[in-house]
């Protein structure tokens, strides 16, 4: 086999699907709020990165559902777009007054919808 025939044949085993790349980048937030929350002393970069991530990421989704385009069933998109909005105003809240114990439902949120991607929920 070629070289170029087995790095295809590597790169095919380990691609995810587009679930699991939504479902690992849900984690990957849920990783930076945590870790905010964890080692708490007041609004901090850290804090605003990981808010900052964590928006573009829900911006993402919810463009993805505005989307004519879109595989999900109306109800869905609707589904995603209101837990995306819910997002949006607890970062606002969040930013506005910094709050440790407010990035639970944030956390929760992204572990939750990545577990159902994942079919773990």
């Amino acid at each position: 086999m070629s070289n170029a025939a087995s790095a295809y044949s590597r790169t095919s085993q380990t691609t995810a699907s587009p679930r699991e790349i939504e479902a690992q980048a849900l984690l990957k937030a849920a990783r930076q709020l945590q870790e905010v929350q964890t080692n708490w002393t007041g609004p901090d970069k850290s804090m605003h990165d990981a808010l900052l991530f964590n928006r573009r990421l829900w911006s993402i989704f919810m463009g993805a559902m505005e989307s004519n385009d879109s595989e999900q069933t109306l109800e869905i998109r609707q589904n995603i777009t209101n837990i995306g909005i819910f997002v949006l105003k607890q970062t606002v809240e969040m930013q506005t007054n910094p709050d440790p114990a407010k990035l639970k439902s944030l956390i929760d949120i992204n572990c939750n919808i990545a577990a159902g991607l994942s079919g773990r929920a």
